[in-house]
């Protein structure tokens, strides 16, 4: 069963979203979380999905079902992805009300410890 949708992606995401789920049939959507690495401490995750786990929190984005783990969606409700190309280069934008502090590579991001 799909929720509200707490996390919101741009246009441009979606477009980006829907050539990578056309080109894996098997996919049942894009999985989004996070992961602790960097120097700042948790770094967005952005893959498809093959199967739905039970501790998934499953939303319904303009036809795209995006799913998040229970112990990830407190640290990132709220996020806007976005996708951008800058020159040669692109990639997943992330706009994140929860994140208290970024790495100065922008690999990484900080937030405050949930109660």
């Amino acid at each position: 069963m799909s929720e509200s949708m707490p996390i919101q992606l741009t246009n441009a995401a979606r477009e980006r979203i829907h050539r990578f789920l056309a080109g894996d049939p098997s996919a049942v959507g894009v999985r989004f979380g996070i992961k602790r690495t960097g120097c700042s401490g948790y770094a967005y995750t952005v893959d498809l999905a093959k199967a739905v786990a039970e501790s998934d929190h499953v939303f319904d984005h303009e036809g795209i079902r995006v799913l998040v783990d229970a112990q990830s969606l407190p640290m990132v409700e709220g996020t806007e992805i976005d996708f951008q190309r800058q020159g040669i280069n692109s990639a997943f934008v992330f706009r994140n009300p929860n994140a208290t502090g970024e790495c100065g590579c922008g690999e990484s991001f900080t937030v405050n410890a949930p109660a």
